[in-house]
């Protein structure tokens, strides 16, 4: 079979709608639409925050696979884990507050988890990156006014190490450089090879 009888690449979807994951995955030059999953993203009782990183990121992929079975999707989702307790997304400022000072001179492990799923191939795999994230020993003045510049709400762990976070921080130890982010590419870009993709 010659490249030009090769069967068209199936199509890619990102079952997220985080902004952040949608920036992110645009920089493997791969053409992707981006489908809202329906997942109830809820803990389970004693949940560990591993497992329910992995679990979102499975359903998410799944769920969105099952109306779109030709396509190739990646599911994703990150929990931030403070001795062994998840912590979501904050969605207020006073969430944040607390949130962040109980982080402050702590070591937080988000854990970040992937899954690509193809129905119609019967393809389904999924990875973890766990990164180590060190806290700085953050006042409560520091705590507000990083809140009211950045506003990161919207984010497990109430800090963006993309902007103006990553002050907050002593350290990030990962072997994948975009997963505290939401999307780790390295990861993504091998199971997406493996999904049968080929990237630029």
């Amino acid at each position: 079979m010659t490249v030009a009888d090769a069967p068209p690449a199936r199509p890619l979807i990102l079952g997220s709608t985080s902004r952040y994951r949608r920036e992110l995955l645009t920089r493997l030059g791969l053409p992707f639409d981006a489908v809202a999953p329906h997942v109830d993203e809820t803990p389970l009782p004693g949940e560990a925050p591993r497992a329910l990183a992995q679990r979102l990121a499975l359903a998410k992929a799944r769920d969105v696979a099952e109306r779109h079975p030709d396509a190739v999707v990646i599911g994703s989702d990150q929990v931030a884990d403070l001795h062994g307790e998840p912590l979501g997304k904050p969605g207020t400022h006073e969430r944040a507050v607390a949130q962040l000072q109980r982080m402050r001179g702590q070591t937080v492990i988000f854990q970040t988890a992937l899954a690509v799923v193809c129905q119609a191939d019967g393809f389904e795999q999924t990875d973890l990156t766990a990164v180590e994230v060190r806290f700085r020993q953050l006042s409560d003045a520091e705590i507000e006014r990083y809140l009211r510049a950045e506003q990161p709400y919207d984010c497990a762990g109430s800090a963006k190490s993309e902007g103006l976070g990553i002050a907050l921080l002593d350290a990030i130890v990962s072997d994948d450089p975009t997963a505290l982010i939401g999307l780790p590419l390295i990861r993504t870009a091998r199971l997406l090879r493996a999904a049968g993709l080929t990237l630029p």
